[in-house]
């Protein structure tokens, strides 16, 4: 699949967090100070692909959350739990945000409390929306 064309809608049910990343995300940089390295956004979803290879997690792209400056940005989901929009991520904070991502799944409703959450993901949530928000 191209990184143009939007992810696809999944027919059946998930039961692993399904995690969608700007893949432009240029964590606030500009274009000049970004040079030739490669984009932020592009790098996290790259470094997380063996999870979603290995089935612990889903993976969707999308170009453009219009979270430039608290980037790079995600949103994190599973049916009946929150909805959670996510900034600040990053390669160097990857080994933190898989023991997240796992006692999010873990959770109930998907509420990690932010005293659980390792230091360097602190604050990593922009928003929550609600579990049933698709459903009203």
């Amino acid at each position: 699949m191209s990184d143009n064309a939007p992810s696809p809608i999944l027919s059946e049910p998930i039961s692993k967090p399904v995690l969608t990343i700007c893949v432009t995300c240029r964590r606030g940089l500009s274009s000049a100070e970004l040079g030739d390295a490669p984009v932020p956004g592009r790098q996290f979803r790259d470094a997380l692909m063996k999870d979603a290879d290995e089935g612990a997690i889903v993976i969707r792209t999308v170009e453009c959350m219009s979270l430039c400056a608290r980037g790079s940005a995600a949103t994190v989901s599973m049916p009946g739990k929150w909805t959670l929009v996510l900034g600040g991520l990053g390669i160097e904070k990857l080994d933190d945000f898989r023991e997240w991502l796992k006692l999010y799944s873990a959770s109930k409703i998907g509420m990690v409390p932010a005293s659980k959450r390792p230091p360097s993901l602190s604050e990593m949530v922009i928003a929550r929306l609600p579990a049933d928000i698709a459903n009203t």
